[in-house]
């Protein structure tokens, strides 16, 4: 049998639009004969994909879902080809089925992850092929992420009323009973409103790319390079302060009361728990 190597498999993988393990057994079935193993393929009902690899797929939804004991939550989006497409009922179900198989998933974030998760016996990676034989599009798992908590805290996630963009967040408490605060669960749910909204480049400044920190500089420097020597770095350290809290969670305007940040939001509402409360982490998600 030919040895299959990483790079044939990386090939057909990008002609076909499929999974590593669908492409690698492919090939292995195949004896390493890229058409061959594209038949075989075709023969699996993964025709579609095939056909349409290099389609765009900036069409989709964006879906959550929570354990049953909330320790545990994910986000995700499956992206189409079209809006006509995503809106369909079978198109749908197979979003709100991503999530069961995102939940079980042992990888916290990767698409090709989620495509080889299994629940009763079958791969994510096979409803997604029943789904595009049903639409006739390319149909492919977009972003992927899992949190769980691993002490004191919640997980708390929103999704825009038109279901392309979407957030998840985790807070953690200085214990149980501040997390199940209905004060600290509502603010969760805003700062994850928030966060959809307001597109934030990171928790902090110390999060944001440096390479980005010194771009926004060398940008704000040329806008004041006829002004004095002597004023000009209070000008763009001014500049650079509006740009983090206009970047950066923490110290954002809270849309729903702007005299406060979003840290004083937190803060306050923790103490009304009788406790502490920090954001640890956020992921948004968008498609479209």
């Amino acid at each position: 049998m030919a040895e299959i190597s990483a790079a044939m498999v990386m090939k057909l993988r990008k002609m076909s639009g499929q999974g590593m393990m669908d492409c690698k057994k492919a090939l292995q079935e195949a004896d390493g004969n890229i058409e061959q193993a594209m038949d075989t393929l075709r023969k699996k009902g993964l025709a579609t994909l095939a056909k349409r690899a290099e389609r765009e797929t900036s069409e989709g939804l964006v879906v959550c879902k929570c354990s049953q004991d909330g320790k545990t939550a994910v986000l995700a989006t499956l992206c189409s080809e079209t809006d006509f497409v995503a809106k369909s009922d079978d198109f749908v179900a197979t979003a709100k089925t991503l999530t069961d198989f995102a939940l079980v998933c042992p990888a916290d974030q990767g698409a090709d992850n989620v495509l080889e998760s299994v629940v009763d016996g079958k791969k994510f990676s096979d409803i997604l092929t029943e789904t595009v034989s049903k639409t006739g599009e390319k149909t492919q798992v977009g972003d992927f992420a899992k949190y769980k908590l691993d002490g004191p805290g919640l997980i708390s996630t929103y999704i825009h009323f038109n279901e392309k963009v979407g957030t998840m967040v985790q807070i953690d408490t200085s214990d149980d009973n501040v997390a199940a605060a209905d004060v600290l669960k509502q603010t969760a749910s805003d700062i994850a409103m928030h966060i959809t909204a307001t597109k934030p480049l990171a928790l902090d400044k110390d999060e944001i790319d440096p390479e980005t920190i010194e771009r926004e500089k060398a940008i704000f420097a040329e806008q004041v390079k006829n002004k004095p020597a002597n004023i000009v770095e209070k000008i763009i350290e001014g500049k650079m302060r509006k740009f983090f809290a206009e970047n950066c969670l923490l110290d954002q305007a809270f849309v729903k009361d702007d005299s406060k940040s979003v840290a004083q939001v937190l803060t306050d509402a923790a103490k009304q728990a009788g406790g502490e409360a920090k954001i640890k982490r956020y992921v948004r998600f968008e498609v479209g």
